[in-house]
């Protein structure tokens, strides 16, 4: 049975290992290269997501099957410069075995009801350019591009020039 709950200190280990999954997923993707080095929650990914639980200002969840975590999400209020909050995920992610089964979908619904109640006024969550899979996703919750992101590489990456 699917469900979705808050992490407790003993998922950190698992949760981290989820984490390096996520990145590791989408790092060669279309745009996955600066989005590992600048969106992503470092690696490796214990101490950020220990500091997570800790934080009332975030909500750390594990998604399950069965009660094995197979999935995990993150979301965080912001205040912006006019006082609304605002619900910005910074993790969501599902083993790919794991997902279609409704996983993905406890994740988000425990995230935006978390969001909700706290007055944000909307959720931001960030897909990759190609990914659509995970735009899909979330436009079954409602989601909506508000910004696009655009970029342009002017030298080679570290590791290519050696």
């Amino acid at each position: 049975m699917e469900a979705a709950r808050r992490a407790v200190a003993d998922d950190v280990p698992r949760l981290a290992q989820l984490a390096e999954q996520a990145v590791a997923e989408q790092a060669g993707e279309r745009g996955g290269a600066v989005w590992a080095q600048r969106e992503t929650r470092a690696l490796p990914a214990e101490a950020s997501l220990r500091a997570a639980l800790d934080d009332p200002e975030q909500l750390v969840l594990a998604g399950t099957i069965d009660e094995v975590v197979v999935g995990y999400a993150v979301v965080g209020l912001e205040c912006l410069r006019n006082g609304e909050l605002l619900g910005v995920m910074s993790d969501l992610f599902v083993e790919p075995e794991a997902r279609g089964v409704g996983v993905g979908e406890q994740l988000i619904e425990m995230a935006l009801d978390w969001c909700h109640q706290r007055g944000c006024s909307g959720v931001d969550a960030l897909a990759l350019p190609g990914n659509r899979e995970t735009k899909n996703f979330f436009e079954t919750f409602g989601f909506t591009a508000r910004a696009l992101v655009v970029h342009r590489r002017l030298a080679a990456p570290a590791e290519e020039n050696r």
